[in-house]
């Protein structure tokens, strides 16, 4: 990884971690989605963002094809453009939590290594790995754009699951079934292990309260 060069320094305010847990009623964290295009990344992002600010938590989605639009619009898709597209995601998932906020990114992020690099970006304590595993031929049978059609006759070139690999998590902290699972069911299983790892009791809330 690319080290900054040695005159610059980090700047830390009198504002900690605990304060922001305490604001928002959260551990802030990343819940990073992976799997094949078609897998349902985006549709379940979206719907956990969505549960959760019911709740009143804070969190925000990083959409890969949203970020491609401005934060990574001058990247392709080769295997180092894709892995610095990941890096950026990583640093602005890491900016995020540092504020206290949950974030869910929704990217294919096809290659182990990249996905361990944006674990050591973020932090092993903050990322959640969530492999959302479908067989290809349903991934394929999901798709509106017809990109997978597109990229069996060679039009699209260095498409993930065809002529590109994807390399399914070996440990990941989530494995969600979206091939069987109904995108309710598969939010809820995230949300569950959320609630567990990130989200205050009501008696964590009430002993903060009387800390401060």
């Amino acid at each position: 990884m690319k080290r900054p060069p040695n005159f610059l320094q980090r700047f830390h305010g009198t504002i900690a971690g605990q304060d922001r847990t305490r604001m928002f009623r959260q551990r802030p964290a990343t819940v990073w989605l992976t799997g094949l295009s078609g897998a349902g990344k985006s549709t379940i992002a979206f719907a956990l963002e969505e549960q959760l600010i019911a709740l009143g938590h804070a969190c925000y989605v990083l959409d890969g094809d949203n970020v491609r639009h401005g934060l990574a619009s001058d990247l392709g898709f080769t295997p180092k453009d894709r892995r610095e597209n990941i890096r950026r995601v990583a640093h602005v998932a890491q900016l995020m939590n540092d504020a206290g906020l949950i974030v869910i990114t929704a990217l294919i992020s096809p290659m182990c290594e990249d996905r361990a690099m944006a674990r050591e970006i973020i932090g092993p304590d903050k990322f959640i790995e969530t492999f959302l595993s479908a067989p290809l031929a349903t991934c394929a049978s999901r798709d509106p754009k017809g990109l997978y059609a597109k990229a069996r006759t060679g039009e699209i070139g260095s498409f993930t699951g065809v002529s590109a690999p994807y390399e399914a998590p070996i440990d990941p902290e989530l494995r969600v079934d979206t091939g069987t699972l109904t995108s309710a069911e598969c939010v809820a299983q995230i949300f569950g292990y959320v609630r567990e790892k990130c989200l205050q009791t009501a008696a964590q809330r009430t002993a903060h309260s009387t800390e401060a």
